[in-house]
């Protein structure tokens, strides 16, 4: 057999140590990492862990159907997520499946009732002037300056500008608020001394009381604060700057958030402030809008400052200047993109025309799940010994290579699904458990396909180097083309389903990725290696590759036929 051509083929041939040396430090390092995070296993599912599962499906109003797309549903889940983290639940997932559900699993130890409760209302958004406010549960923030150097003065045109502080530390606000012709501030100064006279429920001594008991810091409290309160009363608040509770008496609502026509974040570039909240409201309530900020403008701090207030939630609260007329509105300073967008998103939550209905909720205890994982892994493990089984009777000495190749892609799996929990929060759950038992047989099948084809060239006579090389490319297409089927199949299936369905989709298609990345990077490499030594490379009867058990022809020669005798006659 002709030796193989020089150049690059021929240096990729005879360095195979450097895939293995990749291979294994992409191992190492990925073990690192997952010790360093601290997550030493993945993270598990409800249906393993045990928990409660909602899902819930988007419902518009007749004729507004396009409400349902990806910005809003991406909002509604925030505002879930904010839901959850107030009932104090550690680890909950909360995420859209397809174009109009989304599922909130709530692990064990969580009053399902009260989180059902939580996550299937509406959301509802006002706008509440704020009677009394102070730290709760924390520390208290630096108070602004309040000489006029410590906010901005008037521009040429007439606009004023303020600030919106966001509990940096320091005694600097930290973000700017504007409006079109007038201004908005969000101050942290900390002052009890307006009395509640403004309540409108008139029973000021008992709301006084639970202001004073109130302690934001703790999730209890902070998920009764204000709850139920009608529009027309006075109540309590929490809202949190930075990593400060604070904890507010609210006036009655004076602006609705379905009036709230627009909100949108944008990159202001006439000012250092940087990203910014556009916020537009409709007729009736732009003129709320002025009314409410021409009173407060007469008010001194905190009484100057109006709340927005999410699902009983403060997420802003800025002071007034001068009244807002217009109907038009910015919230700018240092905030990030990211930080603008939550808050525009937030604001246009309150006009949202959707409502979520519940499909289905699923409890499962942790003993279930524990069983029903046992029970997995105990097929799993069968699996796995079937295949090993037949591997040593089939194959013998490669088995070898097949079942190190197998250790290897469970390494790779394992420490890959234990470092995605806490960076996608991915769940290990009972069908992704069944996905990475169903990729046993596809990586299984990746190196039976190699081995076939190395036996066949030995078959036709070629010995085992030049078999190993001559077998890799016709191997490497099928097993690229299988894989892309199994994974062209997991792809769809995790697109089109919803639910568990799309762990066992997620699961399918990352080991099958793995499966192409060990194939090439250990498998042959490996095989490659052990061509060069006596017992695979001289045809060991146990190596499994023995040329006379393969039942080898003899390599074809060219044999010259003996001369004809030249028969001669006499004359």
């Amino acid at each position: 057999m002709a030796a193989p051509k020089k150049g690059r083929k021929a240096s990729a041939q005879s360095k195979p140590g450097r895939s293995l040396a990749l291979i294994l430090i992409a191992i190492a390092a990925l073990t690192g990492g997952m010790f360093a995070s601290g997550h030493t296993t993945p993270r598990l599912g409800i249906d393993l862990a045990g928990g409660t599962s909602i899902t819930l499906r988007a419902e518009a109003e007749p004729g507004q159907e396009s409400a349902i797309n990806k910005t809003n549903m991406d909002t509604a889940v925030q505002i879930m997520e904010r839901r959850v983290n107030g009932l104090g639940v550690s680890e909950a997932e909360v995420q859209t499946q397809g174009d109009k559900n989304i599922i909130v699993n709530i692990p064990k130890g969580t009053n399902s009732k009260q989180a059902r409760d939580q996550v299937g209302t509406t959301a509802k958004l006002y706008f509440r002037p704020v009677l009394q406010r102070e730290a709760s549960g924390g520390p208290a923030q630096p108070e602004p300056s309040a000489s006029p150097s410590g906010s901005p003065s008037a521009s040429p045109s007439g606009s004023s500008k303020a600030t919106d502080p966001k509990a940096t530390g320091s005694a600097t606000p930290s973000a700017t608020a504007t409006t079109q012709g007038r201004a908005v501030t969000d101050g942290l100064k900390a002052d009890s001394s307006p009395s509640p006279s403004a309540s409108a429920d008139g029973d000021t001594a008992k709301l006084q009381a639970a202001y004073t008991a109130l302690d934001c810091s703790k999730p209890a409290q902070r998920a009764q604060a204000g709850k139920d309160a009608k529009a027309g009363e006075t109540t309590v608040a929490c809202g949190k700057d930075g990593d400060v509770w604070t904890k507010f008496l609210l006036g009655p609502v004076a602006v609705d958030g379905t009036e709230v026509k627009d909100a949108k974040a944008s990159f202001d570039t006439t000012r250092a402030a940087g990203w910014q909240v556009d916020m537009t409201f409709n007729g009736s309530g732009s003129k709320k809008f002025s009314n409410i900020t021409g009173e407060l403008a007469k008010q001194s701090s905190p009484q100057n400052e109006f709340a927005i207030v999410l699902d009983d939630e403060v997420v802003s609260h800025p002071y007034v200047q001068q009244a807002i007329t217009g109907g038009n509105a910015q919230i700018s300073g240092s905030f990030t993109q990211e930080e603008a967008k939550s808050l525009a998103n937030m604001l246009s939550y309150g006009a949202l025309p959707l409502t979520f209905s519940e499909d289905s909720v699923t409890t499962v205890t942790a003993a279930l799940g524990g069983e029903q994982l046992q029970a997995g892994l105990i097929a799993g493990a069968i699996g796995l010994a079937l295949v090993v089984i037949y591997l040593l009777v089939y194959y013998r000495g490669l088995s070898v290579i097949a079942i190190l190749s197998l250790l290897v892609s469970a390494a790779l799996t394992y420490t890959i699904m234990s470092l995605l929990g806490p960076t996608i929060g991915f769940a290990l759950n009972l069908p992704a458990v069944c996905g990475a038992i169903v990729a046993i047989g596809i990586t299984a099948d990746s190196f039976i396909v190699y081995f076939e084809r190395v036996r066949d060239e030995i078959r036709e006579g070629r010995t085992l180097r030049p078999a190993v090389e001559r077998a890799w490319p016709r191997a490497r297409r099928t097993i690229l083309v299988s894989d892309f089927v199994s994974f062209l199949a997991a792809a769809v299936l995790f697109i089109v389903t919803v639910g568990k369905v799309q762990g066992f989709a997620f699961t399918l298609g990352l080991t099958t990725l793995l499966d192409v990345v060990v194939v090439f990077l250990f498998t042959k490499p490996l095989l490659t290696l052990l061509a060069r030594t006596k017992f695979y490379g001289g045809g060991h009867p146990w190596s499994g590759l023995d040329p006379k058990r393969l039942g080898a022809q003899p390599p074809l020669r060219r044999t010259r036929r003996p001369s004809a005798p030249i028969e001669t006659k006499e004359a």
